[in-house]
């Protein structure tokens, strides 16, 4: 059975996992890509444009399904080696999520609405991927 996971990072991160194919997380820790398994969905939100930078983005940003290789290491620079999940990513629109906000179940307090989004990486149910991908454009599972 499928689970369902939303990956915290910058537009301009999430763009360089969906052309090379893979998910990193929580700034490369293994954990989190551990707990997902072959055929998981992620959903990437991003709260910024760029890593450092000011520029909000505020929007689902990518959806990809979960490859079977376990985590593997890659060297990024001499001084950081982050832990990576292959991931096959669909074709679909970025959008935004305020819209979504009084729909998504994951989000309990409205008025807080980023705080789940502090986590980096979390699970989250069915109904909210499904509300997701379908105003991205792409079919449910």
């Amino acid at each position: 059975m499928s689970k369902y996971w939303i990956g915290v990072a910058s537009r301009e991160h999430v763009m360089l996992g969906v052309e090379g194919g893979f998910a990193q997380v929580c700034h490369g820790k293994c954990r989190p890509l551990q707990a997902m398994q072959g055929g998981d969905w992620i959903i990437y939100y991003s709260p910024k444009m760029a890593f450092g930078k000011d520029e909000p983005c505020k929007k689902f940003t990518a959806i990809g399904q979960v490859q079977e290789r376990q985590p593997y290491q890659f060297q990024m620079a001499p001084d950081f080696v982050p832990w990576r999940r292959d991931v096959i990513f669909v074709k679909a629109k970025e959008v935004a999520i305020e819209p979504l906000l009084d729909k998504l179940l994951f989000i309990s307090n409205k008025q807080r609405w980023g705080f789940p989004f502090r986590r980096g990486c979390f699970e989250i149910i069915k109904h909210d991927f499904l509300l997701i991908a379908q105003v991205m454009g792409v079919g449910g599972e």
